[in-house]
């Protein structure tokens, strides 16, 4: 684990696409916390809280596909 949190401090500091991925992850989080927050969630409330999981789950897809290219090149 401590080999991939190395990797991702790498693809941070060297790559704009996954820091750009990265900060659209943090700011969807952010979005969501804020909805969960709330006591009570109307249906949009509901909806938008969908939307928002799925991005951020094909966010984490697209950083997880970056961070398996960038080890098997290190690899080869």
């Amino acid at each position: 684990m401590e080999q991939q949190e190395e990797l991702k401090a790498h693809l941070m500091a060297t790559s704009e696409e996954f820091r750009a991925l990265a900060a659209h992850h943090a700011e969807l989080k952010q979005q969501l916390q804020a909805i969960e927050s709330k006591e009570h969630l109307t249906l949009e409330d509901e909806d938008r809280e969908h939307q928002i999981k799925k991005q951020k789950l094909r966010l984490k897809d697209q950083m997880n596909e970056m961070l398996a290219r960038h080890k098997a090149e290190q690899v080869a």
